[in-house]
């Protein structure tokens, strides 16, 4: 037996008042109103009642594990995913969340797994009697994106921050590999869904259904600009990233290349001495010096004197 449906929000709107609703579908029976459900999708009944209210194709891309945003038409209505950053507490803002949206002339459907802000505003806004509620169910899609991209440009503009103290270190010959990595792996992330958030958008713009009004198509034009700003911020700010991380890299190639060099040197200049102390080192006959109390000192006078010889060729020749 399917269980009860547990919205977390269910509102119908009609001629400009928003009241909260019990049951759950279907949407008020009015031209001039709408109904929007926002559903959990581990609350218990929610699939059931997406796989018995929804078309199939809509349902079951509404309760797919893994999403990427999109916007895809049909004869009832636009299935819409979209990414919103992470605003929960203690969750990392480029750790985007998935939200699952059905769209059709009797309402909006909104899946979620995690929490979103934006999805909130929207609520509050219905149950705020004093405030100005969306009059379409495009329009109240078109707050929700609103919401998501300007957090969007918000967690976009802290990077970019970011970038330019690394910047503002690297200039002062101060060491970025710390937070260089972890910089480059958030804004990647990000990346991934704003890309293809921003080509949604400009679908579901271009899009010639009854349910998307001229002023929500408007609207969401230029909510597709805005995340196309944020595409190219985030792509502008990767590229500067990966020109840090060549400067880095080559501050350390040179490094060793010069610790590489005095080795060099240095062995060069011992390699005979390390050879005529060997020399002289065997315990055999014949050795010159064995009895005369002053070789020693007439063998570290030679060593001093070879060194002495190799340090002014290597300068002559320009080596030191």
């Amino acid at each position: 037996m399917a269980q009860a449906l547990m919205p977390l929000a269910a509102f119908d709107v009609v001629d400009g008042a928003a009241r909260p609703v019990d049951d759950p579908w279907p949407a008020p029976q009015s031209p001039q109103g709408y109904r929007w459900l926002h559903l959990d999708l581990n609350a218990p009944g929610t699939r059931d009642w997406v796989a018995a209210h929804l078309p199939a194709i809509a349902a079951k891309a509404l309760m797919a594990e893994e999403t990427r945003p999109r916007a895809d038409h049909m004869a009832e209505g636009s299935i819409i995913v979209l990414r919103g950053v992470n605003m929960n507490p203690g969750a990392q803002v480029d750790d985007m969340v998935s939200l699952r949206c059905w769209l059709s002339p009797e309402g909006l459907v909104t899946v979620r797994l995690r929490r979103l802000m934006a999805v909130q505003k929207l609520q509050d806004a219905l149950a705020d009697p004093a405030a100005t509620v969306p009059a379409t169910p495009a329009a109240a899609l078109t707050m929700i994106i609103a919401g998501l991209i300007t957090r969007i440009e918000t967690v976009s503009l802290a990077l970019e921050d970011q970038v330019d103290t690394l910047e503002d270190v690297s200039l002062d010959g101060g060491s970025t590999a710390a937070n260089l990595a972890q910089l480059q792996r958030r804004i990647i992330k990000l990346r991934r869904y704003v890309g293809p958030q921003r080509e949604a958008l400009a679908r579901l713009a271009q899009a010639d259904t009854p349910w998307l009004d001229a002023p929500a198509r408007a609207s969401l034009r230029e909510w597709a600009n805005a995340a196309a700003r944020s595409v190219e911020e985030l792509e502008a700010n990767r590229d500067r990233l990966a020109v840090l991380q060549n400067q880095w890299d080559a501050q350390q190639s040179a490094i060793v290349s010069r610790h590489g060099y005095i080795l060099s040197v240095v062995a060069a200049v011992f390699l005979p001495l390390g050879f005529l102390s060997g020399l002289f080192g065997v315990n055999i006959a014949g050795m010159p010096g064995l009895t005369a109390p002053w070789a020693f000192a007439a063998l570290c006078a030679a060593c001093v004197a070879i060194a002495a010889a190799l340090f002014v060729f290597f300068r002559y020749h320009k080596w030191l």
